[in-house]
């Protein structure tokens, strides 16, 4: 019965907004982390090191968030594909008429995002592609990854993305699981809206004050 459900659009949309949420908890989450910066190396550190005290549930958290990771990606595709099945010749010209830039550029902005993530992971997670990387002092890794600028700005350009992705989804996710009644469509959009700010403004500045030496090594 399931795998009957998912291979209809309406499973598929399913699973992107459950994913979605998923998703979206955890980013919450991230944010409220990494504004422990502004507190200074201690409170970061430790929260780092609250979380690494139980590396079991860590890593299975972890791969937990890649599952819905790989499910949300591979049912965007599959939507996409059959959209483009549906609609082999495409329109000689579009007018958007009340989609949002957001939406409009969800597909892109989707791309950009799971590009940033393995980068993400390989700069901060493993320290792979980081200068100076610590197991153990985050608050170091922060300042260390994030004060070239080059490296500042695909965080910024990254988030930029994925503060019109929340906004998309949060706001289509109703939607999706079957609750669109005009009566919360101006909860939705406004929980949408507040959600995106609030991770965007969380997560750009921390690069902006690491760039501008707001925060620094200690």
């Amino acid at each position: 019965m399931v795998p009957r459900f998912y291979r209809n659009t309406i499973g598929k949309k399913a699973v992107m907004a459950v994913t979605g949420v998923i998703l979206t908890g955890w980013i919450i989450g991230h944010v409220l982390g990494n504004v422990l910066i502004f507190r200074g190396p201690g409170a970061v550190n430790q929260s780092a090191a609250l979380l690494k005290s139980n590396m079991a549930l860590l890593w299975g958290l972890r791969a937990f968030m890649l599952v819905a990771v790989v499910l949300h990606v591979v049912a965007a595709v599959q939507l996409v594909r059959q959209q483009r099945a549906a609609r082999p010749v495409g329109y000689t010209r579009q007018v958007p008429q009340e989609s949002t830039f957001a939406s409009r550029t969800i597909r892109w902005g989707g791309l950009v995002l799971a590009l940033f993530v393995i980068y993400h992971i390989l700069h901060m997670t493993t320290g792979t592609l980081h200068p100076a990387f610590s197991h153990t002092v985050v608050y170091t890794n922060m300042v260390l990854g994030l004060r070239v600028p080059w490296v500042a700005a695909i965080y910024l350009i990254a988030v930029a993305a994925l503060g019109f992705h929340l906004y998309h989804g949060m706001w289509s996710v109703f939607q999706s699981l079957g609750f669109a009644s005009p009566m919360i469509s101006p909860v939705r959009r406004r929980l949408a809206t507040a959600i995106a700010i609030l991770v965007y403004i969380g997560f750009t500045a921390i690069p902006l004050a690491i760039l501008f030496r707001f925060l620094d090594l200690r």
